[in-house]
Order: structure tokens, then sequence, then C-alpha cells
């Protein structure tokens, strides 16, 4: 079995994308989700060529779509030499089967493609094998999709006799697999906590935010330092931690791994060493990229994922980033429809988000062409020095 990518070299393969609207998500919401699927898939390495919807009360159990939807794709890729079709959903292994055997070719969901993606970006050695222990996980249940081949218990000589099937085998072998990874993985923790014990008294600062925001161009900036970025979708996985000094306050800044709609539960559990830098940041920067048409339901994405790992309750500063990629539509007199956010000049959004977050410290950026920065850079050395204040009360720093 290959314990590399999930999706082998998917270099210039064409794939079509597949999406139930279903419960409270609208057509609308359906659109800029398979979009964002679509951004997955290029940064996989995938060409899509088509995008299928289908509306169901909820998502078949069977085939994920219905019969004349499926028949529908089907016909498509057959019609087009088409080598990959990608669900927007986790689908369970009897989907994954059943879609397979009617479509004919590879099928991958949103988790899958994700992993595979994360399995590409990895660099270190931690990052590799938390990336391998989620795909492990995600792939356990569904050896049966992937080895039926080599399920049979034939007789004849050398092969008579009590014994273990393929796929037993290969469960036992994952299990085990599964079993050190997560060993591993413990030990990477301990060594990883007696670091951050080890970096002193100084005040932590952890960046925070959906997948593309800029994060790793604001760390860039901040700390001099070079840290991979790109208009790419996780361009780093690895947590990267700086000394920052800001007039004549250091502190430690920290680039996390980006969030996203739907972060298989794999990787949230496998990466808990790279989450706890935000769960022991004493103040987080969450940064928002402000053009992009739905940054309203990234930061719930973030906060909601925040939530889950006991890292939301902290001081933060909320950080509107890409103000130069801001497009502003003015919208007409006559119109009835719904007021978007693009309809707000960046002057009304201020206000509304400055009104909406009560305390949270807010500020508007463009990291690339350096708009703002210097007003960034004392609003978080004010609150740096405020947590600093707090914690030393009677120390003799200057400030």
């Amino acid at each position: 079995m290959d314990e590399g990518h999930i999706l082998v070299d998917a270099t210039e393969e064409r794939c079509v994308l597949v999406s139930v609207i279903s419960g409270d998500v609208n057509e609308e919401q359906a659109i800029e989700y398979l979009d964002e699927l679509e951004f997955l898939a290029l940064t996989a390495g995938a060409i899509t060529e088509k995008k299928f919807f289908q509306k169901l009360s909820k998502p078949d159990n069977r085939t994920y779509v219905g019969k004349g939807k499926l028949e529908e794709v089907r016909e498509y890729v057959k019609a087009n030499d088409i080598e990959l079709v990608i669900f927007d959903d986790e689908l369970s292994p009897s989907q994954l089967r059943n879609i397979e055997k009617e479509l004919e070719l590879k099928v991958l969901d949103r988790n899958n493609l994700i992993l595979d993606i994360f399995a590409s970006r990895a660099r270190t050695s931690n990052a590799k094998t938390q990336v391998e222990l989620a795909q492990l996980q995600y792939l356990l249940p569904r050896l049966t999709r992937l080895w039926t081949h080599l399920e049979r218990q034939k007789g004849g000589i050398g092969l008579r006799g009590p014994g273990e099937s393929q796929i037993e085998t290969d469960r036992r072998i994952i299990q085990d697999k599964i079993t050190l990874l997560k060993r591993k993985l413990k030990s990477i923790d301990k060594q990883t906590a007696t670091q951050r014990g080890n970096r002193g008294q100084l005040v932590r600062v952890a960046l925070v935010g959906y997948t593309n925001v800029g994060k790793s161009t604001i760390m860039n900036m901040l700390s001099k330092s070079e840290v991979f970025a790109e208009n790419k979708l996780f361009a780093t996985l690895d947590t990267t931690v700086r000394k920052v000094v800001i007039e004549n306050l250091p502190f430690l800044l920290t680039d996390t791994v980006g969030f996203i709609r739907k972060l298989p539960h794999q990787l949230v559990e496998s990466f808990k060493s790279t989450l706890d830098e935000v769960r022991e940041a004493d103040l987080l920067v969450h940064i928002l990229d402000i053009s992009h048409p739905n940054f309203e339901d990234q930061f719930d994405v973030v906060n909601q994922t925040l939530m889950e790992i006991d890292g939301r309750d902290k001081p933060s500063i909320v950080v509107f980033n890409k103000i130069d990629a801001y497009k502003h539509v003015e919208k007409d007199a006559d119109d009835l429809s719904e007021i978007t956010p693009e309809n707000y000049t960046l002057e009304d959004l201020k206000k509304t988000w400055m009104a909406k977050l009560n305390d949270t410290k807010c500020i508007f950026i463009s990291a690339v062409e350096k708009e703002n920065l210097e007003d960034f850079k004392s609003l978080l050395y004010q609150e740096v020095k405020a947590i600093f204040q707090e914690r030393y009360p009677y120390h003799n720093f200057l400030y």
C-alpha cells in the first residue's frame, strides 16, 4: 500500500465537481462552496471541467446524489474523458463504493482531497507524521473499496487451510501503523511542549484565520523572515515561531495552519500539537481577507474551530487584510435585492464591523501594498504591552 499521497500524480488531471444543495445551504452558498472546492482541486493539481448541482432534502444514502444526476455525471465523464470526480462532502465507504461502481473511475470526497493537499505540503517530520496518521485513519474504514480485488480465498497448492483474507491483513497492518504514529506524535508533543516551556516568559501571539487570507505574508512582514507564501490553499502547514520586536518590546509570533470549512476531523486530531500553539497563545490575531465575497462566513468558520479547540476566549485583534483588492459595487437606487458586503464602501464596512465586534480591536490593512502597517504594528504593540504589564506589574521594563 502507498503510504504517501492518496491522490497519486494529480498533475493536470481533469475533473468534475459534484454538490448537493440541502438543509440551510442556498444555491448562492453552494456555488461559493464549489468555487472553493475548485480552488482545492487546483491546489492539488487538477483542472475542473464542469460543476454539477442537485437540490435534495438530504444527500442520498446510497450514492449521495439521485440516480438521474449520477447518470448525468456518468454520461459527461465518459463523453469528455474525465479522469476524476470530486464530491463536496465526506462520503461514506458504501457511497464511495457505489459511486465508483457506477462511474467506473476515480472518485474523491472533500476530505480525501484536503488530506492529499496536506500530504503534498508537509515538509517537516512532524507535519508528515500528522498527515500520515490522518490519512490512515481516513482510509481504514474504506479498505473494502481499495482492496476488493484482493479479497479471495482460492484453493490450490499453498493456498489451502485457514488464514486471513488480504483485507484483514491490511487492516491489521494499518491499525499497527496508526498505533506507532500516535506513539510518535505523543513523543513529538512532549518535545514541542518542552520547547514552548523553554521560550521563557515572552508574550505569545498567534496568527489565525481561514486558509489563503495572508497570514504568512503578515508573518514575513512583522518578523522579516521568509515563510513560504503563495496564492494557494494551505501554502504552509508547519507552525513557524519567530521572535519579533516592535519598538523595544519583544514577543513570540506564531504562524499557524489555515482553517477551512469542513476541516476533516482526522486532521484536527492529528494536528493537536500545531493547534496547541493557538490554545497557549496570549493574544490571537485573526486575519480576514476582506476582498473575499464571503469573508463573514470564513470568520464564523474560524471562530467555530477555535471554540472546538478551546481557543476562542482570548484577547484578540481582527485584521482585515487585502483592502487593496476590495471591490465596491455601487447599488442602483431601484435595485430591491439584498445588500451584500460588496455594496458597502470600505468606510461603511468599518463601522459595521467595529460595532459588531464590540470590544475586539479591528484594523484594516494591505500586507502586500503595505497600507496601514504602522497603525497595525502600533495596535499590536499596545496589546502585547498590556499583557506584559499585567503579567509583570513590577518589571522595570522601559516602554
